[in-house]
């Protein structure tokens, strides 16, 4: 009994010791109050924003922080087991906002050996100084947290990192000495990534760093020659060093390695020769050299990386043929040599690449027949061979392509008919042909094929009706088919539900295609230049296209009065050169998202003051060569977004509005050819981006104003040639032309066009001169084309001495006025010939006859000579919205029939590379 009793009570004796060392260590936290209350400062230091995420999956991790509980149970803390110090603290992506104070409690923990702040925001903290402090630290991502400023040197001081990781540091400046000390120090250092902080300075020499397996200095502002530093780092896996366009030098010998998996230098300033020492690189999987210097031709060594993966050579100077030996490559999947200069047949090497996901070998100088080696290549998704000489016909089946997704032949010479399989592989989305030779389509109907979206066969040698072969390609959205010699039978049964973009422009089209009406959703049509005669029909004025953003009828035989058009949401509208007459419909003025409106070249007429008050988006407004009348429109009265306005040759009246003061991004303002009554509108010199100003052919008159604060800062083309105005040529008037007195910074003595950019095409500016009374047109406006004229006017006194300070002034006229005494000399003067002094008697000294000082008379020119120049007018400033470059004409032959000054032959002469010969339709449109 007694000792049944003693065993109770033991027994409860120790359960209850048991239960009391439970409630014990229950109770005792591991985590030090002096850390726990360091913590709990830096939360409270800090905002937790639940809209703020840059990643995936964010979460508050500071929101379980609490006294209550030990801070080594708290979420992203880790603390060392027998200690109980925070040796981790990982907060990455816990939408932190607010400012990171100089004296953080959170460098109070000094146990701590690894700490990430990734993906929060505390701009526009500094990374404090006291960084230096964590001496304990072996891993520390700052990445993505918005940190602003100078890295601190005390950064330096961390010599037991093993990882460092800034990048995305967009704000972040890094000075040498530091970078260098980094690199010094940090003896211990794997991993390293500086992606996009502010480097400016040169590699270091000393890199320490045996340890080094993961560099990543991409977009760092890099400077100096590449060196082989990095290259002589035994554990070197991946090393980044990419868009740092100041990063020189040749790539230097590469010394045999077994470590370096990836290689990147891609978007720099190193040329030179790829070494033969490339091939020792034999575990390399990924090497990236685009878009750099690099010349010569690839070393058959390159066949010696048989682990690689990825090689891309795009956007070099490479030339030779493709090497052989790359065909020892089996494990790539990308081969990108796009932009180069190779040249040859493309060899019949891809059997052995099976692996091949993409191939790029596109804007080269190949030649030769369709590699049919390519037809192997069953992982192929992308097939880029465009802008090369290839010839010949495609071959007649790939069924060997099933996962082609893109495909790409345009710009080459590649000929007879297109097979079935380029448009019926089964998951090809894309299709480009365009600008070839092709004939014709096969003649089998092709299945329908829910995946191909785009097809470009423009600029081909197709004929006769559409093609029946296309018509079950119903998922199209685009479809190109422009500039070929195609009719659509009125007939002809087309469907295409989902069709956006539809580009029908220079075929033989004679009437509106009556499938459009089947077609609900397009964004895009372009039917220009075709032979399409008669009023717009009805039908095709009626239709709700509420999508529709691009519509392009120019160039066409369009009669009559332009119908009311329901396209409320068009951006683009080109109506030029055709025959429409009357007045504007109310639906054109009131399309408030136009952003181009180009009715140049037509009958119409009336009145349009109140045209443009809808117009809240309008950039370019080109209304050349119509019959308008009454005053000019309150150009920028409700928008301010106008950068071309083209006028000329209409029957404007009245003045200049000052509403113009509003286009503060105006850079072209025609008004010639008109019958405005006004003095010289001097307040737009204050326009900071005004460069073409053309009053010619007006009843403009007076003095011409020379205010300082009017001073025309871009101005580059200048013309009131033949008007009233009176009085003498103000110095301080030319003084202030800044744009003429020197080429740009940027030019250096390169052609550059003045140009702009729609959200479907590519417009460039041209300008027209009289000649002898033929039309020569200079497709593009280059911003050397400086120019002044001021003939037929009644000017009269000395020329101002500042207009020889013009010194990038290329053509002057300043005949037929009443000018008197010396001509300037000097400069960009000593190239001008007499005719641009012609009808001035009074005026003196050289390319004149006349000498100062003496009664001789001037100068009288040679027949041919006078005749030239008095038909010399600036014609207009007109502007092409076609897509690719505007077709312009360049009747230069005419000027070889006449005398003429030899720098103005000169200059043209350097221009005429650039012109094309305008269309024989276009030319006899112009003519009558």
């Amino acid at each position: 009994m007694v000792m049944s009793l003693f065993f109770f009570y033991s027994f409860l004796c120790f359960v209850l010791l048991i239960s009391l060392c439970f409630s014990s260590s229950f109770d005792h936290h591991l985590c030090s109050p002096t850390e726990t209350s360091a913590l709990l400062q830096f939360k409270q230091s800090l905002q937790v924003k639940s809209d703020y995420s840059l990643c995936d999956t964010s979460f508050p991790k500071t929101k379980s922080w609490n006294e209550s509980k030990d801070c080594c149970t708290w979420d992203g803390v880790t603390c060392d087991v027998l200690t109980g110090h925070v040796i981790g603290l990982d907060l990455s992506c816990s939408q932190l906002v607010g400012n990171f104070h100089p004296n953080s409690s959170l460098f109070q923990l000094h146990h701590l050996q690894t700490l990430n702040l990734a993906y929060n925001d505390f701009y526009p903290s500094s990374i404090p100084h006291n960084i230096g402090r964590l001496t304990n630290l072996r891993h520390l991502n700052l990445s993505y947290s918005t940190f602003d400023g100078k890295v601190p040197t005390e950064i330096s001081y961390l010599s037991n990192l093993v990882s460092l990781d800034l990048s995305y540091g967009f704000a972040l400046q890094l000075n040498e000495r530091t970078f260098e000390a980094m690199l010094h120090n940090f003896t211990n250092l794997e991993l390293l990534s500086l992606f996009l902080v502010n480097i400016s300075s040169p590699i270091p020499v000393n890199i320490s760093s045996s340890s080094l397996r993961y560099v990543d200095l991409y977009d760092t502002n890099l400077q100096g020659a590449l060196t082989e530093n990095f290259f002589l780092l035994p554990n070197l896996e991946m090393l980044y060093l990419s868009y740092n366009d100041l990063l020189n030098g040749v790539f230097p010998k590469i010394h045999p390695s077994s470590t370096l998996l990836e290689l990147s230098i891609a978007y720099t300033g190193i040329s030179g020769e790829i070494p033969d020492s490339i091939g020792t690189l034999s575990s390399l999987k990924y090497l990236n050299l685009q878009q750099c210097q690099f010349s010569g031709s690839i070393p058959d060594s390159v066949g010696n990386l048989t682990e690689i993966r990825e090689l891309i050579l795009s956007h070099n100077h490479f030339t030779g043929h493709i090497p052989s030996t790359i065909s020892k490559l089996k494990q790539l999947t990308c081969l990108d040599l796009l932009s180069n200069s190779f040249s040859g047949e493309i060899p019949e090497i891809f059997s052995n690449l099976q692996e091949l996901r993409h191939l790029d070998l596109s804007k080269n100088s190949f030649i030769g027949p369709f590699p049919s080696s390519i037809l192997s290549l069953t992982h192929l998704e992308y097939l880029g061979l465009s802008s090369n000489s290839l010839s010949g016909p495609l071959p007649s089946n790939a069924g060997m392509l099933p996962n082609l997704t893109e495909l790409d032949f345009s710009y080459n010479s590649l000929n007879g008919t297109i097979p079935s399989w380029v448009f019926s592989l089964p998951l090809l989305s894309s299709v480009s042909l365009q600008h070839n030779r092709f004939r014709g389509l096969t003649d089998e109907v092709i299945k329908t094929n829910p995946t191909l979206k785009d097809l470009h066969l423009s600029h081909n040698q197709l004929s006769g009706s559409f093609p029946q072969s296309l018509v079950n390609l119903t998922n199209l959205v685009t479809l190109g088919i422009s500039s070929n010699n195609i009719t659509v039978d009125e007939g002809i049964n087309i469907t295409f539900p989902s069709l956006s973009s539809l580009f029908l422009s220079s075929c033989e089209l004679k009437d509106f295609p009556h499938f459009l009406r089947n077609m609900k959703t397009l964004t895009v049509l372009d039917i220009s230049n075709n032979k399409i005669r008669g009023q717009i029909p009805d039908w095709f004025s009626g239709m709700r296209w509420d999508s529709l953003r691009f519509l392009n009828l120019s160039y066409n035989s369009l009669t009559g009065y332009l119908p009311q058009l329901h396209f409320h949401n068009l951006g683009y509208l080109d109506l030029k050169f055709n025959s429409l007459h009357g007045p504007l419909p109310s639906s054109i003025c009131n399309m408030s998202k136009l952003s181009l409106l180009d009715l140049s070249h037509n009958n119409f007429s009336g009145s349009i003051t109140h045209c443009l008050d809808s117009m809240v988006e309008l950039s370019v407004l080109d209304l050349r060569r119509n019959n308008f009348i009454g005053s000019l429109p309150p150009f920028c009265a409700h928008s301010t977004l106008l950068s071309t306005i083209l006028v000329n040759g209409n029957r404007f009246e009245g003045t200049v509005p000052m509403s113009l003061l509003n286009c503060f991004r105006l850079e072209i303002f025609d008004v010639g050819n008109n019958a405005i009554n006004d003095t010289f509108p001097a307040w737009l010199g204050m326009l900071q981006e005004l460069q073409v100003l053309i009053l010619k052919l007006n009843k403009f008159h007076g003095r011409l104003s020379s205010r300082k604060k009017f001073y025309f800062p871009k101005l580059r083309i200048f013309d009131l040639s033949c008007n009233k105005f009176s009085g003498s040529l103000p110095a301080r008037l030319f003084e202030n032309f800044s744009a003429m007195i020197k080429l740009d910074d940027g030019d250096k003595g390169e052609i550059k066009y003045m140009e702009q950019l729609s959200e479907y095409s590519m417009y460039e500016d041209s300008v027209s001169l009289v000649i002898k009374g033929h039309d020569i047109e200079l497709e593009k406006i280059n911003t050397i084309m400086t120019t002044i004229d001021l003939s037929s006017n009644h000017f009269e006194g000395v020329i101002p001495k500042t207009v020889k300070d013009l010194g990038s002034l290329r053509l002057l006229n300043l005949s037929r006025n009443n000018l008197k005494g010396p001509i300037p000399q000097g400069l960009q003067f000593n190239t001008f010939a007499n005719d641009s002094y012609g009808g001035n008697l009074d005026l003196c000294g050289l390319p004149l006859s006349k000498q100062c000082g003496t009664s001789g008379s001037s100068h009288v020119p040679q027949p041919s000579e006078s005749y030239f120049f008095s038909g010399f007018t600036w014609e207009s400033v007109v502007i092409g919205y076609s897509f690719g470059l505007v077709v312009g004409t360049v009747m230069w032959s005419v000027m070889f029939q006449y005398r003429k000054p030899i720098w103005f032959v000169e200059f043209f002469d350097g221009l005429m590379p650039h012109k094309r010969r305008r269309s024989k339709k276009r030319a006899l449109r112009r003519q009558t």
